[in-house]
């Protein structure tokens, strides 16, 4: 049976910033480091497949800003937000980026915040990684999936396809089980569970929404920009406001991608869940019927479609005049408001009777997109759920329950919003884990 120091399980964003972090730390006896002492397993044949794929394969390494920004903006759960924050000032995005730049990988910041590679490669960042951990002296483990975890005699028993391992710290980095076709299948929350920890269930999260039927025929790459849309069953509601994209299946875009969790959780707890999506998000109802009154008063001759057609989307202002940011109703949803609405195409607004008034109103407000049929896992960015966070140090990254015993990224039961958020944390994460891992034991 062979023997290290500190045993990391994943070979992902948080394990690479664990590994380079543990071997940073000097080793007892002198040196700043010793050969095999950080091992790091990983299931497939090369580290950072995520990382790869990530962004469309440019990767979102990051976001731009404060750390306390990225907190609030990226991490809407107020516990989720407490529990990273030490980890993510200890390990910045100032700090991962200097990373890449020291490897030569360049990176730009978008004007929304989110930091890319210059050159639209993921890959240079998996490889920088890499590099540096081969540098500082890890021994990587490739294609050798850990199969069980034993804590015995103070140690920490390994089970892998490469043999038997005893470490005396152990970082559990495997990620989530979201993209399991790249060996995120859960494996971390099931060795965490084995190892006395309790677990949130794993829920897809930035992911797709798979309607059972769509609102109209022919949607399929329509987008609505900066709407709300909103997810409800009963007396549980969730919401958010951004653009949507309607798919073949369903609905994508960054407004779905982000309450994508919340839709999960409510198929789960209630076992159904209804899309409705406000196109006019900036004007309370009654407002938005004294201007549909203003102008059907001023334009009784024209045709309602050719009014929707001009129309803007979620305008902040007037619906007539002005500069609309977010472009105007797209001309093939036109005709899917209308027959919801109960309106003929050639209504003209001196024909449009008070009912039929409220009826477009109303659907304007609450567009029906339909009742949700799936929230894929297999299709989502990240995984919500995983080891529970009131168990583990968020000083350290340590279990609080089993000395000796670490957790980092995407095992850990948070989630970030999309935008660079979740691999900042993973990172920060994994170099705090880390760096407590590899600290000498207390005398």
């Amino acid at each position: 049976m062979k023997h290290c120091r500190v045993a990391i399980i994943g070979g992902g964003a948080s394990g690479m910033a664990a590994a380079l972090a543990a071997l940073r730390v000097p080793v007892q006896g002198g040196g700043s480091k010793a050969e095999g002492s950080v091992v790091v397993f990983e299931r497939n044949r090369r580290t950072g497949e995520k990382i790869r794929i990530s962004g469309g394969g440019k990767c979102n390494l990051t976001h731009a800003g404060p750390v306390d920004a990225i907190l609030e903006e990226g991490f809407l759960r107020k516990g989720e937000r407490r529990f990273l924050r030490h980890a993510l000032h200890s390990f910045t995005n100032e700090d991962i980026t200097a990373m890449m730049d020291a490897e030569g990988v360049g990176l730009e910041v978008r004007p929304d915040g989110k930091v890319f590679t210059a050159g639209g490669d993921a890959n240079a960042v998996a490889e920088a990684l890499s590099r540096r951990m081969q540098r500082a002296g890890s021994m990587l483990m490739y294609a050798s999936r850990v199969m069980r975890v034993k804590r015995r005699e103070g140690m920490f028993e390994l089970d892998t396809e490469g043999g038997m391992f005893r470490a005396e710290r152990l970082i559990i980095a495997t990620g989530g089980a979201s993209w399991p076709q790249l060996g995120t299948t859960g494996d971390g929350v099931r060795f965490g569970v084995s190892l006395g920890h309790k677990k949130t269930p794993l829920s897809p999260a930035l992911a797709p929404v798979y309607l059972i039927d769509p609102p109209c025929n022919g949607l399929s790459g329509i987008a609505l920009r900066s709407v709300t849309l909103h997810a409800s069953s009963g007396k549980e509601k969730s919401s958010r406001n951004g653009d949507v994209l309607f798919t073949h299946r369903g609905l994508s875009g960054p407004a779905v991608l982000s309450l994508s969790r919340d839709v999960a959780l409510i198929m789960q707890s209630t076992g159904s869940c209804s899309m409705m999506a406000d196109l006019f998000p900036f004007h309370e109802e009654a407002a938005l019927e004294d201007e549909l009154l203003l102008h059907a008063a001023r334009n009784g001759g024209q045709m309602v479609r050719k009014f929707l057609q001009s129309c803007p989307i979620a305008p902040t202002g007037r619906i007539t005049g002005g500069n609309h940011p977010n472009g105007t109703i797209p001309t093939a949803f036109v005709a899917c408001i209308l027959r919801h609405a109960g309106i003929g195409d050639d209504t003209v607004w001196g024909g449009l009777q008070k009912k039929a008034r409220h009826s477009l109103l109303s659907v304007l407000k609450r567009f029906p997109l339909g009742s949700v049929s799936k929230v894929p896992m297999e299709q989502g960015e990240v995984s919500a759920g995983g080891v529970v966070l009131g168990e583990v140090n968020p000083k350290t990254m340590e279990s609080r329950l089993v000395p000796g015993l670490y957790f980092a990224g995407e095992v850990l039961d948070y989630t970030g919003e999309i935008g660079g958020y979740n691999l900042q944390a993973a990172f920060s994460t994994g170099w705090l884990a880390g760096t407590s891992a590899a600290q000498p034991p207390q005398e």
